[in-house]
């Protein structure tokens, strides 16, 4: 018999409700690090942008290479955490992070800053998945919609919230931009010591058997495919051979990283997973939430410096209905949800009220009246709240205990591969149409367009009627990109209403109540493993 089944499984701990919360306390703390380093730098990239001599590209990367290093290092942080001690794992993360960032502050390029943002989105993506899953080690699936409010607040303030952190750490002369960078360390370093002195786990080592070929496989096709959203309709047209390579590339590390995970010992990504219903509509609606969390964050701050002329500051200011309605809605449905154990009414009417508010951020333009604009992200917050954490919840409660940590990180996998593309497919669609616009706009006034499409503008050094004309090419550009997320989180409506709800489990070490294939395929995973 196989180590796994000679150690009990890790399940809820009997904690009183101080004591979890003082375990949280540091989880807490770091969740908001990994949020933080994906959103402060948003109002403050125009800043950052301008100073680096970069253009729309490379404001798109700079978000985008630390969404992709999250997006592909929270499977192989999620197999760990299944197989060695947890605690060791997020603080590893922790110090990743921490380095990462320093690196960044102190970046004198472009180039070099995008590639220090890899580093920090390694450090993230151990923060994200594993925040999930040492919560669905210490608290049963019955009292964690509770405790999941708690974990959203937080992941909404560091979401919407760092924008305007990044926006004040701009306008600060003192400081400057890179301190968005640094800002992140003293939070870090005050996780490290509270996880030290707070967290207790039960730790279940197994043989550890990492599927490097099949990480490797998903990172590279993943890493082709943003590659080549970012640079078509710029480097090279839509419809042309390089479009074909880099498509057909992709497919091909997808087929591959398909095959190599069905055959593999320990899959990054366990294939048997996805024969649960609940689990696949729930990866198909994380993607769509994922394009509206990070799209939302980082393309507002844009709008609202470019299109209106804000500060940094201001423009973080001004998202403050959604920071909002992303923290009540996520704190009073997780209380609500642990009361009656339901929680599919949540994902339907929070994605249905997401869907609402990226079609109404659609109609946006630079004169936009701002008390309906704030209406609208109002929505998309509420939206946000109710289905964010939920979907996590909702998988978690259909695997036994010893696979927490591979469902959780396959949520949290394709929510950050769903804000990766959406931001790097937005960027480009934002780049191409602000380009037209400025093109259409310089022809009424009679002025050549020539060097539209370079850096971005700095409004305060651009005579009026340019001004103008640049306002309303990013105003309308905006709502262009709104609108075409708004499929997105249809789709998410439609998965999620075909979920078949089932009422969360008082206790861990309870079997999960799903269907009998999801049970047939558990017990042939633990068959496998035995038998190993």
């Amino acid at each position: 018999m196989s180590q796994a089944t000679a150690s009990p499984p890790a399940t809820a701990l009997n904690m009183s409700h101080r004591q979890i919360l003082q375990a949280l306390s540091g989880l807490l703390l770091g969740m908001f690090v990994a949020i933080l380093s994906s959103t402060v730098v948003s109002n403050a990239l125009p800043r950052i942008i301008t100073d680096l001599g970069g253009g729309q590209s490379a404001y798109t990367w700079v978000i985008t290479a630390a969404l992709l290093a999250t997006t592909a290092t929270t499977p192989i942080w999620g197999k760990l955490a299944d197989l060695t001690s947890k605690k060791a794992l997020v603080q590893l993360a922790l110090l990743i992070y921490v380095l990462g960032s320093v690196l960044a502050g102190a970046a004198q390029g472009t180039g070099e800053l995008i590639a220090c943002r890899v580093l920090q989105g390694v450090g993230a993506g151990g923060l994200t998945a594993l925040a999930q899953v040492i919560m669905a080690t210490i608290i049963a699936p019955r009292e964690r919609g509770r405790y999941s409010g708690y974990l959203g607040a937080v992941m909404a303030v560091g979401t919407i919230g760092g924008p305007l952190v990044g926006g004040v750490i701009v306008d600060t002369s003192w400081l400057g931009w890179r301190w968005c960078f640094y800002v992140g360390v003293p939070f870090a370093v005050a996780a490290l010591v509270v996880l030290q002195k707070t967290l207790r786990l039960p730790v279940v080592k197994r043989k550890a058997q990492i599927d490097w070929w099949g990480a490797t496989m998903i990172t590279a096709a993943v890493s082709v495919l943003l590659i080549w959203v970012s640079l078509a309709g710029d480097q090279f047209a839509w419809a042309s051979w390089a479009t074909v390579a880099m498509v057909g590339g992709a497919l091909l590390l997808g087929a591959l990283a398909i095959r190599i995970e069905t055959r593999a010992a320990e899959p990054m990504i366990p294939p048997h997973l996805f024969r649960s219903r609940t689990i696949t509509l729930a990866t198909v609606a994380s993607i769509a939430v994922g394009i509206g969390m990070f799209g939302a964050s980082v393309f507002l701050g844009q709008y609202f410096q470019l299109s209106r002329g804000e500060s940094p500051t201001m423009a973080g200011l001004m998202t403050l209905p959604m920071i909002l309605g992303l923290v009540v809605s996520s704190t009073l449905t997780g209380r609500v949800i642990s009361r009656t154990g339901r929680w599919k009414r949540f994902l339907v009417v929070g994605s249905a009220l997401l869907t609402a508010g990226f079609a109404l951020l659609g109609t946006l333009r630079a004169d936009t009246n701002f008390a309906l604009l704030s209406c609208y992200m109002a929505l998309v917050g509420i939206g946000l709240g109710m289905t964010m954490q939920n979907l996590v919840l909702a998988v978690q409660n259909t695997v036994s205990p010893r696979e927490l940590g591979a469902a959780s990180s396959v949520v949290a996998f394709f929510r950050s591969l769903g804000g990766a593309v959406g931001v790097s497919a937005l960027g480009a669609v934002l780049a191409h149409k602000v380009t037209g616009y400025l093109a259409d706009g310089f022809a009424r006034l009679g002025v050549p367009a020539t060097g539209t499409g370079g850096a971005l503008p700095d409004l305060h050094t651009l005579p009026a009627p340019i001004r103008t004309i640049v306002e309303n090419a990013y105003g309308h550009g905006a709502g262009d990109i709104f609108l075409a997320a708004a499929p997105f989180t249809l789709l998410a409506l439609i998965a999620v209403s075909f979920i078949k709800e089932v009422p969360l489990r008082r206790h861990n070490d309870e079997m999960p109540n799903v269907d009998t294939e999801r049970k047939l395929a558990v017990a042939t995973a633990t068959r496998t493993d035995e038998q190993r």
